[in-house]
């Protein structure tokens, strides 16, 4: 079982309550925090194609936190972001299948920090790195 925190709001009309993810989507922002499974990937599909639907002239902002999972899901969250307009994202932790999705922005405004617990044999554990690509990032 998952907690997941509610946020008050304070607005002229009064105060009213949301869950964290709800408050965040408000903002247009998907958080997949999970291993990508079936259930994630019909979550974050269906909050892109709602967000899209919404106004696609605006930007969706996408954070994936994931040990990876399975493929066929992971390739549905993949060929949504490719229907849609996904314009930043944001990738702390990836093993497998999150890996795949990354790499639809690896020309787009995509960060990747490599956690210890995937680093490469050989590599100093303590530090993770951080790779940037974009596509006006030099060399």
């Amino acid at each position: 079982m998952s907690l997941v925190p509610n946020v008050i709001e304070t607005t002229s009309k009064g105060e009213r309550s949301y869950d964290l993810f709800s408050r965040l989507l408000k903002d247009r922002i998907i958080f997949l925090g999970e291993e990508v499974n079936d259930e994630t990937a019909r979550l974050a599909v269906a909050q892109m194609l709602f967000l899209e639907a919404e106004d696609p002239s605006k930007d969706i902002s996408f954070y994936i936190n994931s040990p990876g999972g399975s493929i066929t899901a992971g390739l549905a969250i993949y060929d949504t972001m490719r229907y849609i307009r996904v314009t930043y994202r944001h990738l702390y932790r990836a093993a497998a299948v999150s890996r795949i999705l990354l790499r639809r922005y690896e020309e787009t405004d995509a960060y990747y920090a490599e956690n210890m617990d995937t680093s490469r044999l050989g590599e100093d554990r303590r530090k993770a790195r951080l790779r940037f690509y974009s596509k006006a990032a030099p060399g």
